[in-house]
């Protein structure tokens, strides 16, 4: 490893913050101030999996200590592979601001877990670099030996820039094996106290293979570990971030955030830089906080029917401003049939794309890892989809029995069906 890179990386990382996952994590001062700006500190009012705590009461820690952790892991990593050539193409500046980026990573992202994601407002990465490129953040940034648009260009990929070393820096940022990845699967399952997101990190960061235009290879010694990743991934989203009731609690908050801004109660504007506490308090003024409060308070709308996932049957629906419309209409036919629904108690919860795609290199086979000597097959990972993907109609539990008395004579699946056949 070359010298000025060893030292950046090696250096006066003097100030100790203790994790309860990866026990001392060592930053220099200046790094370490990053962490006590304000716009990192709202982090730490924003809990990593926002409304998993309803099911999982322990789930209650924040973004900020998730960050703090992909930077710790991003420095392990980049150590690894420096001492494996990657020296070879890095500079002590490019060091530096990855080390930065990870710090900063999640510097804009939206409150309450991903329930804002879904509408149309400023990516959370684009809003990290407009933080970090603005005062006083540019200028610490700049003191840890960074380069502040160099550290948001990692973060933002539409900002330009098309250097070998940028272009490193973000695939090892934001890949199969990336440290935002396993810092996430290894710090919920710890919280949430379920075993599925452990993962050998010490075995999967000594054996990675650098390479200046993919990022990192692996070789088939760890293709095993890249099995047990992509399975664990798959296993929380069916037990904990996709779990029934984290749904309907997500989707409650995110009918009424696309209430109020259709209704022009709430603008794209207001909901950028806030945290927990201040999303339910915009909820709560501006839109009578009948839903938010619910959530808040724990009373989360029932499941009342399942419908697997088919992209030719139910498109209508994969808008999210056309499903308040398809709801109010369901609320419709359900009256038609002798019963009071509003459409407000009645909600269609559609999943977010997800991918088990790798795009990882396996050296020795020379081939790539959905082609390799794996058992996760493009069978395998679309059987896993198909798995998680369920359309739910949830509905206040006020409106349960009611509901129930109704399914007696109606199927909601059917109706739902017809609503649909009227919008094609």
């Amino acid at each position: 490893m070359e010298k000025t890179i060893e030292a950046s990386l090696n250096e006066d990382y003097t100030h100790p913050v203790r994790d309860v996952l990866w026990g001392h994590i060592y930053m220099t001062e200046k790094l370490h101030a990053l962490a006590v700006t304000p716009a990192f500190m709202r982090l730490c009012r924003i809990l990593q999996l926002g409304p998993v705590y309803l099911v999982y009461p322990g789930a209650t820690h924040t973004r900020a200590s998730h960050s703090i952790g992909v930077y710790h892991l991003g420095r392990r990593l980049l150590q690894n592979l420096a001492e494996r050539g990657a020296s070879a193409w890095l500079s002590r500046e490019g060091v530096k601001s990855f080390l930065a980026a990870c710090l900063l990573h999640d510097l804009g992202h939206f409150p309450y877990t991903h329930s804002l994601k879904e509408l149309h407002l400023i990516s959370h990465e684009c809003l990290t670099g407009s933080i970090i490129l603005k005062e006083p953040m540019k200028s610490l940034v700049g003191g840890t030996g960074a380069d502040p648009v160099f550290t948001a260009a990692i973060v933002d990929r539409e900002m330009d820039g098309n250097t070998d070393e940028l272009l490193f820096y973000r695939k090892l940022l934001s890949g199969a094996l990336d440290p935002d990845k396993l810092d996430y699967l290894n710090r919920d399952a710890r919280y949430c106290g379920v075993p599925y997101g452990a993962q050998d990190v010490d075995f999967i960061l000594s054996r990675l293979i650098p390479n200046r235009e993919r990022g990192a290879d692996i070789d088939s010694r760890l293709i095993p570990n890249v099995e047990a990743i992509l399975f664990s991934k798959y296993l929380m989203y069916r037990t904990v971030y996709w779990h029934h009731q984290v749904r309907a609690a997500t989707a409650m908050i995110k009918k009424a955030l696309i209430k109020g801004l259709e209704s022009g109660e709430i603008s794209g504007e207001e909901l950028y830089n806030l945290d927990d506490t201040d999303l339910f308090a915009i909820l709560d003024e501006k839109t009578g906080g009948r839903l938010a409060e619910s959530v808040r308070e724990g009373r989360i709308f029932a499941t009342a029917a399942e419908i697997p996932y088919d992209q030719a049957n139910l498109a209508a629906l994969l808008e999210i401003n056309s499903r308040a419309r398809i709801e109010a209409q369901l609320a419709l036919r359900i009256n038609k049939a002798g019963f009071t629904f509003s459409e407000e108690d009645i909600i269609i919860d559609v999943p977010e794309p997800i991918s088990f795609e790798t795009g990882l290199y396996v050296v020795d086979e020379k081939r790539n890892f959905n082609d390799s000597s794996s058992a996760f097959k493009t069978e395998t990972v679309n059987a896993f989809i198909k798995t998680l993907y369920t359309i739910r109609i949830f509905v206040d539990q006020k409106k349960r029995e009611l509901l129930k008395t109704f399914s007696q004579k109606y199927s909601i699946v059917e109706l739902l069906g017809e609503v649909l056949h009227r919008e094609a």
